[in-house]
């Protein structure tokens, strides 16, 4: 796949395929992708090996079971040279908003008509 960067042609890496991918994949309860969410820990790329460490907003989240699964899915389908696509949930560390991109905030901000990222780390840092 090529892409035009700063006016020259590039061929993008398996990386930058699989991260496409995955701002493909929508928190079922948040519209913004679990890349921009910040849900995305790690992806890393051997050969024709792929290998995700993603979490969740919370450890009790129902979509725990769907949502690594439509990772790898979506993987498989945009990037039919990975051939092995491991997904890993990990809760160490805990997600929070501060890991959100700033295209994903920017998004945030489109929706809900101020920073609740801000309002968040504000709110939280004030506690005593």
């Amino acid at each position: 796949m090529l892409f035009k960067r700063g006016g020259n042609l590039k061929r993008m890496s398996m990386r930058e395929k699989v991260i496409k991918a995955l701002k493909k994949v929508y928190d079922p309860e948040i519209p913004i992708n679990i890349y921009d969410l910040g849900l995305v820990y790690g992806v890393e790329v051997y050969g024709s090996r792929v290998k995700v460490r993603m979490t969740l907003t919370a450890p009790g989240c129902p979509m725990a079971a769907y949502l690594p699964a439509l990772v790898e899915e979506v993987i498989k389908q945009e990037v039919p040279e990975a051939e092995d696509v491991e997904v890993e949930v990990v809760w160490d560390p805990p997600w929070s908003p501060r890991r959100v991109t700033e295209e994903g905030r920017r998004r945030l901000r489109e929706i809900f008509g101020r920073d609740i990222v801000e309002e968040w780390i504000r709110r939280v840092e004030e506690r005593p």
